[in-house]
């Protein structure tokens, strides 16, 4: 098999769309068990490293456009750990 640059990189864009899909399964599945709408932590992981793999293919694809939508949510992903990670700490 002749695995190129380009074939790797396409490799992390869909790793990144799978770990980013995958979620929503999480989400979705968890609200399911708990029969409510919940979003547990593990979300925000996944959103994270989906994030920044898709960040990752965005940059070497040039993509202005998908860098900017990619870096926001990134912030967003990281903010929402470090509010989970605040609220964990006054509990204990």
């Amino acid at each position: 098999m002749n695995f190129t640059r380009e074939t790797l990189w396409l490799t992390v864009g869909f790793l990144g769309q799978a770990v980013f899909t995958g979620r929503f399964v999480l989400q979705w599945l968890y609200s399911e068990i708990k029969k409510r709408s919940v979003i547990p932590v593990g979300f925000w992981y996944l959103s994270m490293v989906g994030s920044a793999l898709l960040l990752a293919y965005a940059i070497y694809r040039e993509d202005p456009v998908f860098i900017i939508g990619q870096s926001f949510g990134f912030v967003v992903y990281l903010r929402n750990l470090q509010l989970i990670a605040k609220h964990k700490d006054l509990k204990e």
